[in-house]
């Protein structure tokens, strides 16, 4: 396509149209602080602004934001001309545009010679200018639209990192002083993600409005007119080149950027850690992919690297583009937010029950991933945040992390139908009440019914402390439910030798041993059967408590809260949850079939309980050898007495067998009495 060819009426249009949309998002990020985009999504549209100036240069205006880096500074502040202009930089996205980076470098200066590079971060933060004269701070302004800035002094002199006076740690020992007589330092003021995180907690309890991310944090931070706010806050800055640099009487110019640095940290800037200069294009590379591994780590935002030719002669034979240095080049990273549209809420049923509320997305690249959805966590969140059905909001993927939603971005204008989101009456997976759990989450009450929560429910039921069924652990529930052999707990007692022989790893002896445990775990008791029920908030504790104050099953299902509430250290919340649990039909229904395969239990053994140790608190500790800890514990809850898991001043006794550490520790500080294994013995018996 030559410069000559005429572009039709819809260039034209998509060309006003893409002038229009990045010079409404230039005043909302770099004016007002209020960007409703992320940086990648700008990326595009720049981009394919670009190319089509690129296509018809005829059609390139001054006013086209290809021209410039960014939109006028907002009215109210004093504005600072930069003396020399702040440019922006090209971006590359991948290795074989960084390739062409260099091809291009090496052909304007036509010279194959190796290229050296100063590598760093490219740090999310706010573009600034500080100048010093004879080493003191005078002024400090931000980038603005690259030709002016607004002028920040007050609040930059509070950040504790930019030095008012620069020190030239060479020459605090002789007359003379390297210091330039003028010396303009450009940098990135940024705010830590550790200090952005308490901000917005202390914000969250002030009940006072949140940032949406660091960048944003700290843009607003610098636009405040109190430099107070400003000092409050912790704000950072990283120099990252120079602009006006004007050397004292006698000494020598730098003859790189690295040297540079060298000489900016003996005057008591600060720069980047990560900086470094390597050789040739396939090591930037390897430096950008180094540093994108290490992002997840860092305490402050980057979205990529900046690649500069590292010596100063270079850069100033290869120049300048309109808008951008032709020896530097942003190495951007996959974009960690990107906006989307929320187009359905549905909500999902955990293993435990817990239902949790999960927004479908017009899919999107985020993060190297596309990504179509995202957990809203709880309703609280949803309310938090204001989401609705339709909107269009901010995602975040970082690393590895879940995406979430962080931000909602819908414009006041938009033409689109919205829709508030309401916790469902009943659950998704099966149909039965949904009852809430605590002061934000909501739990589905099927339990036993519920097949979101199967695999789960059958594995407490089988464990340890429930009906402890010895060889049926977790994979071997995931095989028969997978198989569709067991659909709730009853089916396990209807297991038989054909059911188990075609499983791995389940040989005929193994097989066997399996059906024999499964036998004899069918005499229980009941405080072992209402714990391996698995009613929410009803431990081994609680379910001893139960089956001591009622005496039977029959008794306890036919109770209702103010009944249950009567039992000690049943409250509220846990006897709405054994009421929900034995109203749901198909519950009792699995119950019936339980009792109905043989698996009994003795009321009167309940009954007979005993008080003695009733209201001391015992911890058991490392290994004992006359008895398990299980069996312990069941005795000491058979007398009354409740065991906890960590030492405080509340406990009475720690039994303490081989191998006791911390707790044992614990105990002797505080002071509270410790038997061995063969006192606690003598002890049970003294009880009975």
């Amino acid at each position: 396509m030559t410069e000559h060819s005429k572009p039709g009426q819809a260039v034209l249009q998509e060309l006003a149209q893409l002038r229009a949309e990045l010079a409404r998002h230039d005043y909302l990020y770099h004016t007002l602080d209020a960007p409703i985009i992320p940086d990648a999504q700008y990326d595009q549209l720049f981009l394919r602004l670009e190319q089509i100036e690129q296509e018809y240069p005829q059609l390139i205006s001054p006013d086209s934001p290809t021209q410039r880096v960014g939109s006028a500074p907002l009215a109210g502040f004093e504005q600072v001309r930069h003396e020399l202009p702040m440019m922006s930089l090209a971006k590359v996205f991948n290795g074989s545009d960084l390739v062409d980076f260099e091809e291009r470098i090496k052909k304007r200066l036509d010279s194959e010679a190796a290229i050296y590079y100063s590598c760093e971060p490219k740090i999310d933060g706010v573009a600034v200018s500080l100048l010093y004269e004879d080493g003191l701070l005078v002024r400090a302004a931000t980038r603005g639209d690259g030709v002016s800035g607004e002028d920040i002094t007050h609040n930059v002199r509070t950040i504790k990192d930019v030095p008012l006076r620069l020190r030239d740690a060479a020459a605090e020992d002789s007359k003379g002083s390297a210091i330039p007589r003028r010396l303009e330092v450009r940098g990135e003021i940024y705010m830590s993600r550790s200090g952005f995180d308490q901000i917005n907690l202390s914000a969250a309890e002030a009940g006072t409005k949140t940032f949406v991310n660091p960048r944003n944090a700290a843009a607003g931070t610098l636009r405040q007119l109190d430099p107070k706010i400003a000092a409050a806050r912790p704000l950072h800055m990283f120099c990252y080149s120079v602009g006006i640099f004007e050397v004292a009487q006698g000494a020598q110019t730098p003859i790189s950027l690295s040297a540079t640095f060298e000489l900016l940290a003996q005057w008591g800037l600060r720069l980047n850690p990560e900086r470094q200069v390597v050789k040739g294009a396939q090591e930037c590379l390897q430096y950008s992919e180094r540093l994108l591994a290490k992002r997840p780590e860092l305490d402050y935002e980057i979205d990529g690297a900046v690649i500069k030719v590292d010596r100063l002669q270079l850069q100033a034979e290869l120049g300048f583009n309109a808008r951008t240095p032709r020896w530097a080049m942003a190495y951007k990273f996959p974009a960690e937010e990107v906006s989307t549209v929320v187009r359905d809420v549905e909500f999902q049923v955990g293993r435990t029950g817990t239902i949790t509320p999960v927004a479908r997305l017009e899919p999107v690249f985020v993060g190297g991933v596309t990504v179509s959805n995202a957990t809203l966590h709880n309703m609280a969140e949803i309310a938090r945040l204001g989401v609705r059905i339709g909107d269009t909001v901010i995602v975040r993927r970082a690393g590895d992390v879940i995406p979430k939603i962080v931000k909602v971005v819908t414009p006041e204008d938009a033409q689109v139908e919205l829709r508030e989101v309401h916790m469902p009456e009943t659950c998704p997976a099966c149909g039965s009440e949904v009852e809430p759990a605590g002061d934000i989450l909501f739990r589905c009450s099927g339990g036993l019914v519920c097949p979101a929560q199967r695999k789960e429910a059958i594995r407490h039921f089988c464990a340890r402390g429930a009906l402890d069924i010895e060889g049926l652990g977790d994979k071997l529930v995931e095989q028969f439910v997978d198989a569709g052999i067991v659909k709730d707990v009853s089916d396990v007692f209807h297991l038989g030798y054909a059911d188990i022989e075609g499983l791995e790893r389940m040989a005929e002896k193994s097989a066997n041993n399996l059906l024999a445990a499964i036998d004899k775990s069918r005499s229980t008791t009941l405080p072992r059967f209402l714990f391996g029920l698995g009613i929410p908030e009803v431990g081994e504790a609680t379910a001893l408590a139960l089956a001591s104050h009622f005496g039977s099953l029959e008794a306890l299902m036919g109770a209702d809260t103010a009944a249950l509430e009567t039992v000690e250290d049943v409250g509220p919340i846990v006897a709405a949850h054994v009421a929900h649990f034995f109203a749901n039909d198909e519950n009792r229904v699995v119950i019936a079939r339980l009792r109905e395969a043989g698996v009994h239990w003795s009321d009167e053994e309940v009954a007979e309980q005993s008080d003695a140790l009733s209201g001391q608190i015992f911890v058991l500790t490392g290994s004992l050898e006359i008895m398990t800890r299980d069996e312990a514990k069941a005795k000491l809850q058979a007398l009354g007495a409740k065991v906890a898991g960590s030492v405080s001043k509340k406990t009475n006794w720690v039994v303490a067998g081989p191998g006791a550490g911390s707790k044992l520790d614990k105990a002797v500080e505080l002071g509270v009495s410790v038997m061995d294994e063969a006192q606690f013995v003598s002890f049970l018996k003294e009880q009975q």
